[in-house]
């Protein structure tokens, strides 16, 4: 957001200092600390570099100690090939920002090369004479090589140089060495980068963007354009003709006499970098420059843009310098400010702020504002200072002296530059830098107080709502300048960022926001109706877009804030303007489809109600709305009824029967038949209710046609289930005279007499008949129906030989069973034949009966004869034969002999007889031993049970009866017998 300054206005800057709140206990953002080694040093430090946490320190005698700052305690001790009194002292170092590449000068002009992985420098022999007073390092790294580098030397040359480590002894480090350029003066600083936002226009053949910045004492130069690509390899330079080809920018300062300058770039950071006062619309890699001179520090952005053309220029347009007069003087030996003060000695760039030592103080100063925000006395009087040095890397800073070394700790940095922001009315980036909530509410109040006053009220309501200004004081601001969308606007943003548990606020705004919409449509509505235009101009096409937008906005408000809202003035509100397709959404959103059923049920829209139907899964809106929906949309209903699965269908049998009452129509169209028939048979339901609720519709339905419902119990009975109550269903058939109905009842239900007297009461008699003949297992009470059956037959029909041809269907009915039922002046020759055929069928019986009396007698007379040759039956048993069970001799003692020729002693029979028999003929048989064999009877007694014993003993053969056949399973061998027997 950009504004425009000359007005004035800084809102909320008068009181934001003295706002307690809004500031923050912390640490100091600068803080000047001594670094403790942890060794030695025999000699005063000469020279130092910081790079991606290395740290590099040169002494006077010729040393450099390489220390890697992860791991102090492990220091690169290096010497330089020759002693000090041959090259002289070490004068510079230069590192390049990964620590991969270091050069080395001295006081004699020599410059020696020390690698990252090596510990031998080796001289660069191209270079000897060359004082270099600066390096710009090739921005493409890291690399095994330097690639293209430029040197900047005391005597204003500029080269451009190769550099790259080797082992062979005979080949040189420097590939190559080429004069680009030359300046008026030394060259103090030097600067090469890639131009980011001009990488798209960088064609194929053509080179990449280069941005290359020279300061000497008294001027900056910058040239921004497409560099060779030739020199990548070594094989040539990349610069020459690039300085050739492209004009530089060039700013001119004002050196006074032997004041220090330099040119410092700011470390690169992944956060968001600082950019200049004036524009905020820098790039989000853009860095800071600064070049130190006799007035002060110029200091500026290294923009980024497409239009790299005239990007020296406007960098230069852009800078601004902070004047040396800004910096506070130091304090005499009398403690008061001295009358003058020296230039800065040295001067590094953080990411906010410009840190100088000025005579042995830190001073660091923020650069958006040039406010001093440090000032720190480091220095004792007369300590030499080598320098300020960054690391470009790990953003750490740091100041050498001979003998000491200072680390200056940043905390927060960017911690004071909401407020400057805030001052310069740039309200978006104070925002984004403020970090307390009081800090962020203090932005969102100025800014939105300045956005009133610009009239953007649409902008002031959003900024509003994020911050804590009273809520009654905005709502009457925009109620007093009648923008009702910016206030609908402040009321959506500070609905947004009230908390939920905030419940009563929340339900208020969203309240008054529903207001706020429906009067909204209504007045596009009336816009767009009269055809006329709004005050604000706008036409009725244009009302309609805006009526299309506005609908939407409250749908999305309604959807995502339907949990504040209160259900019951949200009704009223909505339905006060006569919003009818809000209020619907709204009750849709919240679920309320009772609400939106019943507005469309009132107004008889039935078709609006099933569709909203039609998306219901709650079971009791369908209970409820069923009755009336039944009646006039029956078969839509039933449609949409057929497709749930959680509904309770006994619930819906009330619709069904009010349906069935109201509505005449055939029962192939009757939708209330439909859905039960699909209950049972798709859902196969055994509710007993839905089954005699169908066959109440069945029977009280005013066609006489039954047939559909004899089907229904027929299916009933066919499925070996009966699922509805007999009793209820026999009282409607006979209440509705459904005859065949009440028949197939009575015979489900066994009550085959009752069937009969039905059917014969309405002279059914076919149907009686086919009862008759079901009880087939109970030939009794079937020929007792069909004397029922007769009975009518024989007194319905003229003639007697037809009815006696319809008996004739039971083979159990005789001529003499019918004879009752005839009329008395009947004739016997009309039934002459049947009693004849009667008369001959008992004759042939009679005869049949003799037969098997015949056969009868003689079977006796052959068992007869059976019985008395079984007397006389024997067996031979030779001397030498043994007992089946014992294996000794068989006539030692009695034995059995059966006719399957197994002979067995009696008492080991009766043992295995024992073993083999249930627990009660064992008892038997021992007590029947017991008695036999101790005399406990005498004379028949005794015969009585020696006879039962035997037949008890000998009643089959132990090894080949049927007995034996079902003892298959027992195995051969038994527990205790000994296995070894069974060894063939």
């Amino acid at each position: 957001m950009s504004f425009d300054p000359s007005s004035g206005y800084i809102a909320g800057a008068s009181n934001i200092d003295d706002q307690a709140e809004l500031q923050e206990t912390t640490l100091p953002v600068f803080n000047v600390e001594r670094v403790s080694l942890q060794f030695n040093i025999s000699a005063d430090f000469v020279a130092a570099q910081v790079a991606n946490n290395v740290l590099v320190l040169a002494l006077s005698s010729g040393r450099v100690l390489r220390i890697d700052l992860e791991r102090p305690g492990d220091v690169d001790d290096i010497d330089l090939p020759k002693r000090p009194s041959e090259i002289g002292i070490i004068r510079r170092m230069f590192m390049d920002p990964t620590a991969s590449h270091l050069l080395i000068t001295t006081t004699l002009a020599e410059t020696y090369y020390l690698h990252t992985q090596s510990r031998t420098p080796k001289p660069l022999a191209r270079l000897k004479g060359v004082a270099i007073e600066s390096v710009a390092w090739n921005p493409a790294q890291p690399t095994s090589s330097t690639r293209e580098i430029l040197i900047g030397a005391g005597d204003g040359n500029v080269y451009e140089v190769f550099i790259e480590p080797v082992s062979e002894g005979w080949r040189r480090e420097e590939k190559y060495i080429k004069h680009v350029w030359r300046a008026d003066g030394p060259v103090v600083g030097a600067w090469v980068d890639p131009v980011e936002g001009a990488a798209t226009v960088a064609r194929a053949g053509q080179g990449d963007v280069r941005r290359v910045i020279v300061a000497t004492r008294d001027k900056v130069y910058c040239w921004v354009g497409r560099v060779d690509r030739g020199g990548q390899d070594g094989s040539g330079g990349s610069f020459g003709r690039f300085f050739e080809r492209e004009s530089a920018a060039v700013y001119e300062g004002r050196t006074s006499g032997g004041a220090p300058a330099m040119l410092a770039v700011s470390p690169q950071s992944d956060e968001r970098p600082p950019f200049a006062l004036e524009n905020s619309n820098g790039g989000a890699k853009e860095r800071a420059w600064a070049w130190l001179e006799g007035r002060g520090v110029l200091h500026g952005r290294l923009l980024a843009d497409n239009e790299f053309s005239s990007l020296g220029s406007r960098m230069f347009a852009e800078a601004k310098l902070m004047e040396r007069s800004k910096i506070p003087h130091s304090l005499a030996p009398s403690g008061r400010p001295k009358s003058s003060q020296e230039p800065a000695q040295s001067m590094i760039l953080t990411q906010w702020h410009i840190v100088q030592l000025v005579e042995g103080r830190i001073v660091a100063t923020n650069r958006l504002d040039d406010s001093v925000v440090h000032d720190q006395l480091v220095l004792e009087p007369g300590q030499s200072a080598l320098g300020l040095v960054a690391d470009p890397t790990k953003n750490t800073y740091w100041l050498f002296t001979t003998q000491e070394i200072f680390e200056i700790v940043v905390t927060e940095e960017d911690r004071d530059v909401w407020k400057i922001m805030l001052k310069a009315q740039r309200f978006d980036d104070a925002s984004q830098f403020a970090r307390t909530s009081a800090q962020k509410d203090a932005v969102a109040t100025a800014s939105g107080d300045f956005l009133v006053q610009k009239h953007k009220y649409m902008e002031a309501a959003a900024v509003y709502g994020r911050s804590t200004k009273p809520f009654e004081q905005v709502a009457l601001t925009f109620i007093d300048n009648g923008e009702q969308d910016a206030l609908r606007k402040y009321l959506e943003t500070k609905l947004a960022n009230l908390k939920k548990s905030s419940a009563m606020q929340r339900t208020m705004v969203a309240s008054w926001l529903v207001e706020i919409y429906m009067s909204k449509l209504n007045s596009l509505d009336d816009t767009i109706t009269t055809k006329a235009e709004l005050a604000e101009g706008m036409n009725p096409s244009e009302s309609r877009d805006q009526l299309g937008v506005v609908r939407r906005g409250f749908q999305d408000f309604a959807t995502k804030y339907k949990d504040a809202l209160d259900k019951k003035t949200t009704y009223e509100v909505i339905s006060s303007h006569g919003r009818e397709e809000e209020l619907l959404f709204y009750a849709t959103v919240v679920n309320d489809y009772n609400y939106v059923l019943s507005y469309w049920v009132q107004r008889e829209r039935w078709q609006e109600s099933l569709n909203v139907l039609k998306k219901q899964t709650d079971p009791e809106v369908f209970y409820k709305y069923s009755t009336v929906l039944m009646v006039h949309v029956p078969v839509e209903l039933v449609d949409i009824l057929m497709r749930q699965s959680n509904l309770d269908s006994e619930k819906l049998i009330p619709a069904l029967l009010n349906y069935n009452k109201l509505v005449k129509v055939s029962l192939r169209e009757n939708q209330a038949i439909r859905y039960l028939s699909y209950c049972i048979t798709q859902q196969q339901s055994t509710d007993p209710a839905i089954h005699n609720t169908l066959i109440s519709i069945y029977a009280s339905h005013p066609s006489r046609d039954e047939s559909q419902l004899l089907a229904y119990l027929q299916a009933q009975s066919y499925a070996h289930e009966q699922n509805y109550d007999a009793d209820f269903a026999l009282r409607l058939c006979i209440q509705h005279q459904r005859v065949q109905s009440c028949v197939h009842i009575y015979s489900s239900m066994g009550q085959f007499a009752q069937a009969v007297d039905m059917a014969l009461k309405h002279d059914e008699v076919e149907l009686a008949a086919s009862v008759a003949d079901r009880p087939e297992n109970d030939q009794a009470l079937r020929k007792k129906l069909w004397l029922k059956v007769a009975k009518k037959v024989i007194g319905k029909t003229e003639g007697i030989r037809a009815a006696i041809e319809f008996l004739k269907r039971c083979e159990l009915l005789r001529i003499e069973d019918l004879i009752p039922f005839f009329p008395d002046f009947v004739v016997i020759d009309d039934f002459k034949e049947e009693i004849c055929t009667a008369l001959e069928e008992y004759s042939r019986h009679i005869d049949a009966l003799k037969r098997e009396m015949d056969d009868s007698a003689r079977t006796a007379a052959h068992i007869k004869a059976d019985i008395r040759a079984l007397d006389s039956r024997y067996a031979i048993v030779e001397p030498g034969e043994k007992c089946f069970i014992c294996r000794l001799p068989l006539l030692v003692r009695q034995f059995f002999v059966f006719p399957c020729q197994h002979a067995f002693h009696g008492d080991c029979l009766g043992k295995q007889v024992m073993e083999q028999s249930g627990i009660a003929r064992s008892r038997k048989i021992k007590e029947l031993q017991v008695e036999v064999g101790r005399g406990m009877s005498a004379g028949k007694k005794r015969e009585r049970a020696v006879r039962e014993l035997d037949s008890l003993v000998a009643r089959e053969c132990v090894l080949c009866s049927e007995g034996a056949v079902r003892r298959v399973d027992e195995p051969f061998v038994r527990e205790g017998e000994g296995k070894g027997e069974w060894d063939l």
